[in-house]
């Protein structure tokens, strides 16, 4: 992992970037779903190289979150929504009826 690589949060503190916190994150959202270890470490891994190869000193909190609930949303629409969950901020039960309301959509 290359030193010094800092994620803006969106309170604009910056964070060193953390494969195991991004792993940890991502895990929890899959937690009891039936989704590979491999299948996670694989999305992990994806992230991983392609914030490394665009961002030199500094990634944006939101850029790590969007490719977190793209690949959510490819590999299971419970741990998407789970994640989105508390990536957005839900604050209402109706947050969550738009978002599933978006899944079905896609399909």
């Amino acid at each position: 992992m290359r030193e010094g690589l800092a994620v803006l949060k969106r309170d604009n503190r910056r964070e060193e970037f953390s494969r195991e916190k991004l792993l940890s994150g991502i895990r929890k959202a899959c937690q009891k779903r039936p989704v590979s270890p491999k299948a996670i470490e694989d999305l992990v891994d994806k992230i991983t190289g392609e914030v490394l190869d665009r961002y030199e000193r500094e990634v944006p909190a939101e850029v790590i979150g969007k490719a977190v609930m793209d690949g959510l949303r490819q590999i299971d629409e419970v741990a998407y929504v789970r994640f989105a969950s508390v990536y957005r901020r839900f604050q209402e039960a109706t947050d969550f009826v738009q978002e599933v309301k978006k899944l079905e959509g896609k399909s």
